[in-house]
């Protein structure tokens, strides 16, 4: 086990080269800098901001500032945002934790939801049930994730005014104290739940066909033989075994939940890293862009690692040297 995760972090290496290399490479080819906006104002003073792109390196061969940020990067160093004027790395520090949170409670949403729901569609398949489920999962299939966040911001926020409809937290609570930590927690339940109920309906099909195919294979038909109650039949040997697909991809799905927020913060004006991520594109601060590209990226690569050490615990037959 040791062996092979050390194996998979020295692969990484040359695959972070490749991916940082990309990114810098994209972003250089966008059109414009993060001074564009200054050129814009009719009181800008061309010298200055020649004098300042000479400052920022920027007028620089590309390989030249390609290598001065990868030296800085490997240091922890991602330069200074040009739009909040402080380090990337305090810029994304303040919105991580916002995005984390997000992933974390729309992952909890969506397994609590997706698992009894697959479960019960396949153990009582062509039921009325199962129609219904299905009926549900082509529906989340079907629908945009944009749309059905604007559906339920207007009904549960504006029309119903369950939930607040932007911000992380309220601005009447103390930091650190249990009514902020209730506050983060409230306002994040809306676009955590809007997230994980068109999420589900991958997780309900997969699970569902799993389990449709297990519970008319041998050992279950030995174990209903042996006078297994159909209950124990389903939680200890049907559900094991047709988990493990999707045991393989739950580092991954945690990964993708963060780097996926893009919209749904977006919508709910929820402050994380998709919304500062699109909002740099649009003010061509470069600096933050390319740092969390690299670092969705980095995440990315850990939670294929986890998915594979999940699915070695979930199946004891399976051993990873």
């Amino acid at each position: 086990m040791w062996k092979f995760i050390i194996r998979r972090f020295l692969v990484m290496i040359p695959q972070l080269f490749i991916l940082s290399l990309i990114v810098f490479a994209l972003a250089k080819a966008m059109p414009g800098d993060a001074l564009s906006g200054r050129e814009m104002n009719p009181k800008a003073n061309p010298e200055e901001n020649e004098r300042i792109r000479e400052e920022l390196g920027l007028n620089d061969p590309w390989y030249q500032q390609y290598g001065r940020w990868v030296t800085n990067a490997v240091q922890g160093d991602f330069g200074i945002s040009y739009t909040h004027k402080t380090p990337v790395v305090d810029v994304i520090q303040e919105r991580l934790g916002n995005t984390v949170l997000l992933a974390v409670v729309t992952f909890i949403f969506t397994y609590l939801l997706a698992i009894p729901m697959g479960i019960l569609s396949g153990r009582y398949e062509d039921s009325w049930l199962d129609k219904g489920i299905i009926g549900y999962s082509y529906i989340g299939f079907g629908t945009p994730i944009f749309i059905f966040a604007l559906i339920m911001l207007f009904v549960f926020g504006f029309s119903l005014d369950l939930f607040p409809t932007g911000g992380s937290v309220s601005s009447k609570v103390d930091e650190g104290t249990f009514a902020y930590m209730m506050s983060k927690l409230y306002h994040v339940i809306l676009p955590a739940l809007s997230t994980a109920l068109i999420t589900t309906t991958s997780i309900i099909q997969y699970l569902r066909n799993e389990v449709i195919d297990n519970k008319i294979k041998d050992y279950v038909r030995t174990a209903r033989s042996k006078g297994v109650p159909e209950a124990k039949i389903y939680s200890r040997h049907i559900f094991r075994n047709s988990f493990l697909p999707i045991a393989a991809l739950l580092g991954y799905e945690i990964t993708t939940l963060v780097s996926g927020s893009v919209i749904i913060e977006t919508i709910y004006s929820y402050p994380g890293l998709g919304q500062l991520f699109l909002s740099s594109i649009g003010l061509r601060d470069f600096s933050v862009v390319t740092a969390i590209v690299l670092m969705l990226g980095f995440a990315t690569l850990i939670g294929t690692l986890i998915s594979d050490i999940i699915l070695s615990i979930v199946d004891p037959r399976i051993r990873i040297e």
